[in-house]
């Protein structure tokens, strides 16, 4: 199709785990060695899938497998996924900072990336300089870049700095004048990693708000990030990566929802087997969490909620206390409060029951995480596991979705009435 910007056709990036100098200059004459036959490289049949929880048996892992998307002009994808998904290889390899061990990326138009701190920047050379080197990168002329040098040093906010060598920036102010250049040289395909997140938040929104401005003017926009109200507002399109290979493929809302039941325990934690092997650490294991409906078999705004928290201390003479947070599925924190656990440095060894009650009509239909924090003297943190456990409150309790109201809670108002006749 005309308007197809960027196509992966079987991208895979294979990787070779360990350390430099441990026979891989062996291993790249056996590729050659292969190829010069018109055989098929010996290692492609090697490696591990993408997941670092599982110790693997080769010396190979494949960072990415087996991806194939296009992306259309005019489009703003999210790309999402856990930490080690391969977001951040995918992106490198589109942007064509590193070549696919199999597979290749079609690319129509110049491309602009932000993939992390100080990439493509000289250290030596000016704020300045470095605008000038990127936009002779990108193949515009002197006279195109000097047209955007003054939007680009006012966006950035680094004025101030724009004759001082970058290697003297802080992150942020890399990170500033990076987007800057990227965001205003025009590119057709505008590449943004994580990197936003080293900005002060004053900035991240006004990074949104340009790439909705880049959007707007028929360029393609590709962003990873972590923060799912942002891929929410700001792209209409969502991919899931999960240990290197693309999972799901549609609706950024759709992406986001898949992407939390799939990573979060939507159907609580009962652990019942030895305490050390429980989620947690030395200090406090999680035996059980549980969101359970008051009344009924389904979580509804009429049923009440209880959340149910079994823990293991193994700590003696300590004050514990509990901590939950609930939240939408757009990160906007509904409740932050706990409670102290034991009182006085009396903690000693052993399972501890807890039950936080919800009364009814407090949640809205709706979506939900939950986070939980074990603290010592409502000051250090024992353990904290952030979005743990995600929940689903239906309008009805027969699990219907209809007539939902908006909002987040169901106030129930303590009503006073009068009437007064002429």
């Amino acid at each position: 199709m005309a308007n197809i910007v960027l196509k992966a056709e079987n991208i895979s990036k294979q990787y070779r785990l360990g350390q430099l100098g441990t026979g891989t200059i062996s291993h790249d004459i056996n590729r050659w060695w292969h190829k010069a036959r018109g055989k098929e490289d010996p290692y492609l049949k090697l490696g591990d899938s993408n997941d670092r929880s599982v110790a693997g048996g080769s010396q190979y892992v494949w960072s990415l497998k087996d991806i194939n998307f296009e992306v259309k002009q005019g489009e703003v994808v999210g790309i999402i996924g856990k930490n080690g998904a391969g977001k951040s290889t995918l992106l490198k390899v589109l942007s064509q900072v590193t070549t696919p061990t199999t597979g290749e990326v079609k690319i129509k138009g110049r491309i602009a990336a932000l993939l992390e701190v100080g990439t493509g920047f000289h250290p030596d050379l000016s704020g300045r300089e470095n605008i000038f080197l990127n936009g002779a990168i990108l193949g515009m002329t002197k006279a195109e870049i000097k047209s955007k040098l003054e939007e680009i040093v006012d966006f950035s906010g680094i004025a101030k700095y724009l004759d001082t060598p970058v290697k003297r920036y802080s992150s942020g102010m890399m990170v500033r004048l990076g987007f800057a250049i990227a965001a205003h040289l025009e590119p057709e395909i505008l590449i943004v990693d994580e990197v936003l997140a080293v900005g002060d938040a004053e900035f991240q929104k006004k990074c949104l708000g340009k790439m909705k401005d880049v959007s707007s003017q028929g360029r393609t926009v590709l962003f990873v990030s972590h923060n799912m109200a942002a891929v929410k507002s700001l792209c209409d399109r969502g991919i899931l990566l999960i240990n290197g290979k693309l999972d799901f493929d549609g609706t950024q809302t759709d992406a986001v929802d898949r992407y939390h039941f799939m990573h979060i325990n939507s159907n609580g934690i009962e652990h019942h087997g030895p305490v050390f092997e429980a989620i947690g650490n030395d200090s406090i294991r999680i035996m059980r969490l549980n969101i359970l409906p008051r009344k009924g078999e389904t979580l509804s705004v009429f049923s009440g909620i209880d959340i149910v928290v079994n823990f293991y201390n193994s700590l003696i003479g300590k004050n514990i206390d509990v901590t939950i947070e609930v939240e939408t599925f757009d990160n906007v924190v509904v409740f932050h409060n706990g409670t102290i656990v034991t009182e006085n440095n009396d903690s000693d060894q052993g399972i501890y029951f807890l039950k936080f009650g919800l009364p009814e009509k407090f949640l809205n239909a709706g979506k939900y995480l939950l986070s939980i924090t074990f603290g010592e003297n409502q000051r250090h943190v024992l353990y904290h596991q952030k979005e743990i456990i995600s929940f689903e409150v239906y309008p009805e309790a027969s699990g219907s979705n209809s007539s939902v109201l908006p909002g987040i809670i169901i106030p129930t108002f303590n009503t006073e009435k009068s009437f007064k006749k002429n």
